[in-house]
């Protein structure tokens, strides 16, 4: 088929408004402009932070939407401008762009691109146009590259060329899940060899922290989740130990802190629950200890805690995205992957077509790890 310069019509999953289910629709997807790529996506993940956007608990999105944000594709065509990859490569969008350009992408201690959906809403393209329309209107964008669309234009500052053999339904996973567990005990952590670890929450991304923390080489790795189904998994990837609070008749942090002398090394917090976000600073050790935010808590929430917990010496600090500069660390951590250093399929528990993406959801809802869309 001859697409480059014409608009495409394909199906994508549409969210009229806050609180409406997904809906499948036939979209026309418009041709890139300077510095955009237009992309099939192939494989897409679902994430929790994609239905924070179907409940209207993710900031600044506007509606009707295309969410998806953790996929795999390959590129269609290009705009004028773009030099970073042609059509035909296998691309991985990303949902933290790397502009290059801006104060925090020329600084080496930080990912967080001044172009992030935090700062400068990603509801339209950067020339405040939509590439989508269905049914006659205008369909907004999510962080620039709305996956749950079988085609989808991006900036060239959010997507970036990977390994022609990687399996795209695999490492879908690298655009946002896995990567951000993964490089928050590697980069924002940076745990140490010999050193213990608590993860709070065993879903697709805490996982990924056992992994990461596992690679790092801790000694000591608990997980810590109310579903049980979820331990065997967890010590396959590396926890030493599982705990589930309900089985506890005092708090989780008293139970850390009795078993690990004084506290866990590192601790992380990757549920989005401003209470367990509390539980894992406390668990952590009174005078060294590192407690790392990943989970993403609710929108418009505010933290409250005994600041003594800080005045001993604990550390609070917060993960995006794991801490990688995404444009250059992605390509990375798929050639990891190539060469078996690390393995996330596991974090895949349900493959499904398109069409059941809702089912998808219903999946996650349930405490499924990771649900992955073919297209």
């Amino acid at each position: 088929m001859d697409t480059p310069g014409k608009t495409i019509k394909c199906k994508a999953a549409v969210a009229w408004a806050v609180g409406k289910p997904l809906s499948i629709e036939e979209v026309e997807v418009a041709p890139p402009k300077a510095h955009e790529v237009r992309v099939k996506v192939i494989a897409t993940g679902i994430c929790g932070t994609d239905d924070h956007v179907l409940t209207g608990s993710f900031p600044k999105v506007n509606y009707p939407v295309i969410p998806g944000h953790e996929g795999a594709g390959i590129v269609e065509s290009i705009g004028e401008g773009v030099t970073c990859m042609k059509p035909g490569d296998k691309v991985i969008p990303l949902c933290l762009p790397q502009c290059g350009e801006c104060a925090s992408c020329l600084k080496p201690n930080t990912n967080c691109c001044l172009k992030t959906h935090l700062l400068e809403p990603q509801n339209l393209m950067p020339d405040k146009t939509s590439r989508f329309t269905c049914q006659g209107k205008l369909v907004h964008h999510f962080l620039w590259i709305s996956t749950f669309s079988e085609y989808t234009v991006m900036p060239d500052s959010t997507v970036v060329k990977i390994d022609d053999g990687a399996p795209l339904d695999k490492v879908c996973l690298f655009g946002c899940g896995f990567s951000t567990g993964y490089g928050a005990a590697l980069n924002t952590a940076q745990v140490t060899p010999g050193s213990s670890c608590a993860v709070f929450g065993l879903g697709g991304v805490g996982l990924s922290v056992v992994m990461g923390c596992k690679a790092a080489g801790a000694s000591q790795i608990i997980g810590i989740d109310i579903n049980k189904d979820k331990f065997v998994t967890a010590k396959e990837l590396g926890a030493t130990e599982c705990l589930n609070p309900l089985d506890y008749k005092k708090p989780i942090q008293e139970v850390l802190v009795e078993m690990t002398d004084h506290g866990v090394d590192y601790a992380f917090e990757v549920v989005g629950c401003l209470d367990t976000l509390t539980a894992a600073l406390a668990s952590c050790h009174m005078g060294c200890g590192v407690c790392v935010m990943v989970g993403v808590p609710p929108l418009g929430s505010r933290l409250s805690f005994d600041p003594m917990l800080l005045f001993t010496g604990r550390t609070l600090k917060g993960s995006f995205i794991g801490g990688w500069k995404m444009k250059d660390s992605v390509p990375q951590l798929v050639s990891s992957y190539m060469e078996g250093k690390f393995k996330p399929d596991i974090l895949i528990t349900h493959t499904l077509p398109f069409s059941k993406i809702s089912e998808g959801f219903d999946l996650l809802h349930a405490g499924k790890r990771q649900g992955v869309i073919n297209k």
